[in-house]
């Protein structure tokens, strides 16, 4: 019986990632450099890891750079950006849906605190959380289970009693690790991306509904045509 919904935020709930990428991007072609891709997304979902932009950026200029005057530049330009975007479709209503059903409904981030908060408040969206898990709550993010297994923990729930929505593999795994079923909904810049385990792949969250959660329907088939 699934008691509760846990939501990643970055690309999930608020398309923060696509931006992130083109600020820096344009940053990069400043100095006639492209920005991969491939290596970009796997920064997508965690933090650290194994890409690091800047540095990146540095060695294929070939000289130091100022790369916390860089960090200022991008973070500027690319807050100027998110404040323009609105939650991904279907968001809201799942939310309200998942509120009007019973189910408890959490958040679990790899993005600090302070940020998370700031964005679900300009949203209007921190009232329909019932805990707000993140970077700062845990020694590990994602793809570590440490966020999911403390957001049921928070929220009085089974892992097995609780549904992951992620956009990233790195969120996928951490929720499947934690014993989770997971809905997975690229974004434009993760679709490209294998998210091995998952339990349901849709296009938008606007094809998803609480009902379809709740009776197990949604599990049944991807509108991909995928049975997981």
């Amino acid at each position: 019986m699934i008691r509760a919904v846990i939501f990643d935020f970055d690309g999930t709930i608020l398309d923060t990632e696509t931006p992130a990428y083109l600020t820096l991007k344009e940053i990069y072609q400043k100095y006639g450099i492209e920005l991969p891709l491939d290596e970009w997304c796997k920064c997508i979902g965690t933090r650290g890891g194994e890409f690091d932009p800047l540095g990146y950026l540095e060695t294929c200029v070939g000289r130091p750079l100022d790369k916390e005057a860089i960090l200022q530049r991008w973070r500027a330009r690319h807050q100027k950006m998110v404040e323009q975007q609105r939650p991904l479709p279907g968001v809201e209503r799942l939310l309200q849906e998942a509120k009007a059903k019973g189910l408890k409904v959490g958040l679990a981030s790899s993005s600090d605190r302070e940020v998370i908060l700031h964005r679900l408040n300009m949203l209007d969206l921190l009232s329909d959380f019932d805990c707000v898990c993140t970077a700062d709550d845990v020694e590990h993010v994602k793809p570590d289970p440490a966020l999911y297994l403390l957001a049921v923990s928070r929220l009085g729930v089974r892992p097995e009693e609780a549904v992951a929505v992620e956009d990233s593999p790195n969120g996928a795994l951490a929720a499947k690790r934690a014993g989770m079923r997971c809905v997975v909904v690229p974004n434009p810049m993760t679709e490209g991306l294998d998210f091995g385990e998952y339990d349901l792949r849709l296009d938008s969250l606007e094809e998803l509904t609480v009902d379809g959660l709740l009776d197990g329907s949604a599990f049944s088939v991807s509108v991909k045509g995928e049975r997981r």
